[in-house]
């Protein structure tokens, strides 16, 4: 028997595979049957329910003390607003919800810059507006990177940075400042940011204090296999300990007004394979999620075969991140639209809160 075969038969009787035969499942898997190993896995764990919820994003600055090469969103810290900067705080937070009756938002995700000179304070200050503006909303806010830089300015401890911002009205984490956690490669792209283990330990920390969190990985850039699999193989084991990832995120890089344009972005059939392989990777982690606006619409649907349980929201046009390294323009889908074409590729739209709770 092949070793493919062998990692083939673990898989089919549900056995967890290691690092080196995820590798293999990559290089060597057929495509087809990775498809069919990764959508048994997600028909037992969800039935043919597909997730989505209705959020909107907040990015209160793109002013960043860091320079990553694949970023396209950040600006210098003393950038100015002619130069494509911004720094928002509670009045334009007011005016995004109040677009919104309510009732029809469950989730505000928030994420930005690192801003140099923004605080826990700042932090505090966001998530009990929303919690005094509109309490039945879900906040979802702030990166391992960011956290650890409010602690920074703050002179906190992680545990005290995060335990201010729950105790104001955070709810959970989401999973982006990630990457990819080898050094060798995280130094090359990532602008000096937190290192693999802050990130880890911030999202070890968050779990420990009562917060659930997200996990993502920036895929398609100078990484390989290998590199891919550790990434997944730390997340793994800190989900053995904590049991606080809701869910995993592979975000494709998109090669649009940064640093590293001179890459190609990889394949609809790459993207589908790393969803495939990380559906079967990551066995303890119960939801994966494709998010559209990376991604692109068809594409994520797409996914809904290889593995992926979750569609993210409706986003509604409240991000800049990805719209401005060439990805969706005016990033926005309807919850009638969602449905029906869920239903199309043959599934049950499921609307969820922010920690999958149906409803």
């Amino acid at each position: 028997m092949s070793k493919i075969q062998e990692i083939y038969g673990k898989v089919e009787r549900q056995e967890r595979i290691s690092e080196v035969e995820a590798v293999c499942l990559y290089e060597d898997g057929d495509l087809a049957t990775l498809q069919k190993f990764a959508h048994q896995i997600r028909s037992e764990k969800h039935q043919d329910k597909t997730f989505y919820n209705r959020n909107i994003h907040f990015e209160p600055t793109n002013k960043c003390v860091y320079a990553c090469k694949f970023c396209s969103f950040a600006r210098k810290p003393k950038a100015t607003e002619e130069e494509g900067a911004w720094d928002y705080g509670t009045e334009e937070l007011k005016e995004q919800l109040d677009k919104y009756p309510v009732g029809s938002l469950t989730e505000v995700h928030i994420t930005g810059g690192v801003h140099p000179d923004r605080g826990v304070d700042f932090g505090e200050e966001l998530v009990s507006f929303i919690k005094r503006e509109r309490p039945e909303i879900h906040v979802k806010a702030f990166t391992a990177v960011e956290v650890t830089w409010m602690a920074k300015l703050s002179k906190l401890s992680v545990k005290e940075t995060l335990t201010r911002l729950r105790n104001a009205g955070l709810d959970s984490l989401p999973g982006g400042g990630a990457e990819i956690f080898d050094s060798s490669i995280r130094r090359k792209i990532a602008g000096g940011k937190a290192p693999a283990d802050r990130w880890l330990e911030v999202h070890g920390e968050a779990h420990r204090v009562g917060l659930s969190s997200n996990a993502t990985m920036l895929y398609g850039h100078i990484e390989d296999y290998s590199h891919r699999v550790d990434h997944m193989s730390r997340l793994r084991q800190l989900q053995d300990e904590t049991g606080g990832f809701n869910s995993f995120i592979p975000l494709r890089y998109r090669n649009e007004n940064n640093s590293m344009s001179n890459l190609k972005e990889v394949s609809l059939d790459e993207d589908m394979r790393n969803f495939a392989v990380a559906r079967i990777f990551l066995d303890n982690i119960p939801h994966l999620k494709a998010y559209w606006v990376m991604l692109g619409v068809e594409e994520a649907f797409k996914a809904l075969d290889y593995g992926v349980d979750d569609m993210d929201g409706t986003v509604d046009d409240s991000t800049k991140i990805y719209s401005m390294a060439g990805s969706i323009e005016n990033p926005a889908l309807s919850r009638d639209y969602l449905c029906s074409r869920i239903a199309e590729h043959g599934f049950k739209a499921v609307e969820r809160n922010s920690v999958y709770e149906e409803i």
